[in-house]
């Protein structure tokens, strides 16, 4: 192990397989990627057959970086057969399916990268100034370490649960296991989906199509007050710009939390085209009879038991009516979204990481969350500190770009500083200023 690596990422989803790609190029950088599983798969429970991406196709893992890249979408469709397929079909937004296929394709191609891997510590040696990773490959016990001069954290968020639902399994699942699920749900006499954002959406559409096959009730509950749009406008999304990322990464903490609060139909809301083809699949249905379904809004779940007879008693809160009341179900679907998580072999390093007062990292404008040697870079772990620009695809490569010139001292990929037609914050001298056009700099 005296080999020292320039890098070292853990964690292999799309941010750090994007990272891979982009670095593969640069023959003076040095990295690899470990990863627990045995293979790319991207949210493998949730590969519905007629799912989309909610970000255009633009944003693969390279383009937005270097469109000339070996690696993009396109050059993937190339090699497939199937550019001009993709050309006729004039559909911006991928197949989930697809996007999945298309990552695999890309990770099929890197030597870097190394699955199966199970990182269990990070340790941090003083005398050689590196750290060093080790643990244990996933179908043996062989154990591995390699030395890194520093860390690119890319592994991804966790199921999020209810309290009230923390220690119950079937008939109890979260969204993330549907598709291993669905057979098990289907034969129930009645399924309840909890949530309010796009996994829900697409849950509870695909459960409504069978649902005078299989003879289920079905039920969709959310504590948001109505089926919230994602707002896709164009001036909107500049608030995934850089300049977006500069006026947030520089507000106060608290200030942070309130947009986020109020911002969560910009980045969790669903598809506009989805809540119309459910109401077109309710009205159809309903030409047939009778269906035995039900949407609630403004109600939330407080409360989940199993009873005697294996059934669910739900405790739910209308909020508006201030009304509390109960409801059974033989099953229940939490499409309850992710949260991003410490993870646990960061412990031995904990000491020189940056937290906020929640023990959050808190990573600067570059996404390094070290204290001294700015060596420890985070993917999709900085919602809180940069905004719904985080989790979104299409900012990864820019993400990306950023990280590489923060290792190498130089930049690479061209990394835009201005792009928005609008400006978020105050002038800096407080005098009303000219309009421009977005300047693209590099620095």
């Amino acid at each position: 192990m005296s080999h020292i690596h320039d890098f070292v990422g853990i964690g292999l989803g799309p941010f750090n397989l994007g990272l891979a790609c982009l670095a593969a190029p640069i023959a003076e950088l040095d990295g690899i990627f470990l990863d627990q599983q045995d293979g790319f798969d991207w949210h493998p429970g949730m590969l519905l057959e007629d799912a989309t991406l909610q970000t255009p196709f633009l944003a693969d893992l390279v383009t937005l970086a270097d469109p000339t890249s070996r690696y993009s979408f396109l050059n993937y469709l190339k090699t497939q057969g199937r550019l001009y397929a993709f050309y006729i079909r004039e559909d911006f937004f991928l197949l989930r399916r697809e996007y999945n296929q298309y990552c695999q394709w890309a990770a099929a191609q890197l030597p870097s990268l190394r699955f199966g891997h199970a990182v269990q510590a990070v340790e941090y040696d003083a005398q050689r100034q590196c750290y060093q990773v080790q643990g244990q490959h996933a179908h043996s016990d062989r154990v591995f370490r390699h030395a890194a001069r520093r860390l690119v954290l890319g592994t991804g968020t966790t199921p999020s649960v209810p309290a009230c639902c923390g220690g119950l399994r079937a008939p109890v699942s979260h969204s993330s296991s549907y598709l291993q699920d669905k057979p098990r749900l289907q034969r129930a006499r009645s399924i309840t989906v909890l949530g309010s954002g796009q996994s829900a959406a697409e849950v509870y559409r695909d459960l409504l199509q069978d649902i005078d096959v299989h003879g289920y009730a079905l039920q969709w509950i959310t504590r948001s007050p109505r089926f919230y749009p994602l707002e896709y406008t164009k001036l909107t999304l500049e608030m995934t710009s850089p300049e977006y990322i500069d006026y947030f990464h520089a507000l106060p903490e608290d200030t942070r939390a309130g947009l986020l609060a109020q911002q969560s139909g910009l980045y969790k809301g669903i598809n506009s085209s989805l809540i119309n083809e459910i109401f077109d699949l309710l009205y159809r249905k309903r030409l047939a009879g009778p269906v035995d379904t039900a949407l609630t809004t403004n109600t939330e779940l407080r409360g989940c038991h199993r009873q005697a007879d294996g059934r669910l008693l739900l405790e739910l809160h209308q909020h508006e009516q201030q009304q509390a009341y109960s409801m059974q179900t033989d099953a229940l679907v939490l499409a309850t979204g992710y949260a991003a998580q410490v993870p646990a072999f960061l412990q031995p390093i904990a000491e020189r990481l940056r937290r906020d007062a929640r023990g959050r990292l808190l990573a600067d404008r570059n996404y390094c969350v070290d204290r001294e040697s700015e060596s420890v870079f985070v993917q999709n772990a900085e919602l809180h500190t940069h905004g719904l620009a985080s989790p979104d695809l299409g900012m990864g490569c820019y993400r990306n770009a950023c990280i590489l010139r923060r290792m190498l001292g130089r930049e690479v990929y061209p990394v835009e500083r201005r792009i928005a037609f609008q400006r978020f914050g105050a002038p800096a001298d407080g005098r009303p200023q000219p309009a421009r056009q977005p300047l693209a700099v590099v620095s």
